[in-house]
């Protein structure tokens, strides 16, 4: 039997350690050039032509992402443009009072979340008026018109042909830029003459059927008149006659037209881009 030295000889130790170096060596290879493409990479990310490059697959999936949520805000509320005169600004309420903030609140309540009123009323405003600033009104792009207006021009006695005229021309232009026009009817005291009056009240059923809009045959029907439901003026409405307008003369006659508007918007047609963008 060979008897081994209890501690190995220094040669034999220094060769174990030298081995036990390479194999180390060897095994940390793949780390090193993991280490090497870390900072390839740190290299490229601080270089902004590289980067953008690197990232292209990212952005294509945020770009389809972006893509889809466009196609879901296309569908925008419904607008609808109060155009008229001072019984449309609301001369004399708050704010919140007036009849195209209530009609907006009022839809709210139904339902209608997506839709918006826009007060274009203008104290004053005769139909010449009106039409002179349509340009500027039409930037609202409205899906529906209430246009309720001639009320300046009766006061003023002006000829019952140009405010005929005037109106036309009006609902031409609303309907050319894609609008849905309701026309509230108006009626005057019989202060300048019956022949007048008639006339007057004559122009909005007339209109209406010629140029196939919807008619709100009186505006203010149930509430002209009435000194509870008018301010001190006798002309215009206080809140209680405008709540009154909204709810009985408006909505009767608006809703089935947002009802129309709202089942385009969800047809299947109008969804398909959606689903193909998805």
């Amino acid at each position: 039997m060979i008897n081994l030295p209890s501690h190995p000889p220094q040669r034999l130790l220094t060769v174990i350690a030298l081995s036990l170096a390479i194999a180390i060596s060897g095994c940390q290879q793949q780390p090193d050039v993991n280490t090497a493409d870390n900072t390839a990479d740190n290299t490229q990310n601080n270089n902004p032509a590289v980067n953008t490059t690197m990232v292209e697959p990212q952005k294509q999936e945020s770009t389809q992402s972006n893509e889809s949520a466009k196609s879901t805000e296309q569908q925008a509320p419904l607008t609808i443009l109060a155009l008229g005169d001072s019984l449309t600004e609301g001369l004399g309420v708050d704010n919140d009072a007036n009849y195209p903030a209530q009609l907006e609140a009022r839809l709210k309540e139904m339902g209608y979340k997506d839709v918006k009123v826009v007060n274009s009323g203008l104290s004053g405003e005769t139909s010449t008026g009106l039409v002179n600033r349509l340009d500027w009104v039409l930037q609202t792009k409205p899906d529906i018109t209430i246009l309720t207006i001639g009320a300046n021009d009766a006061i003023r006695g002006i000829d019952v042909t140009t405010v005929e005229a005037n109106i036309r021309t009006a609902i031409k232009r609303l309907q050319d830029n894609g609008s849905e026009v309701i026309l509230g009817g108006m009626q005057i005291y019989d202060n300048l003459g019956s022949d007048y009056v008639e006339s007057f009240a004559a122009i909005y059923p007339r209109v209406a059927k010629d140029m196939n809009v919807t008619l709100i045959p009186f505006f203010l029907d149930g509430v002209g008149g009435d000194a509870k439901l008018n301010q001190a003026d006798a002309i215009h409405p206080t809140k209680e006659g405008y709540t009154i307008i909204v709810n009985d003369n408006i909505l009767p006659i608006l809703q089935p037209e947002i009802e129309k508007l709202e089942a385009n918007l969800t047809s299947p047609s109008t969804s398909t881009p959606t689903e193909t963008t998805q």
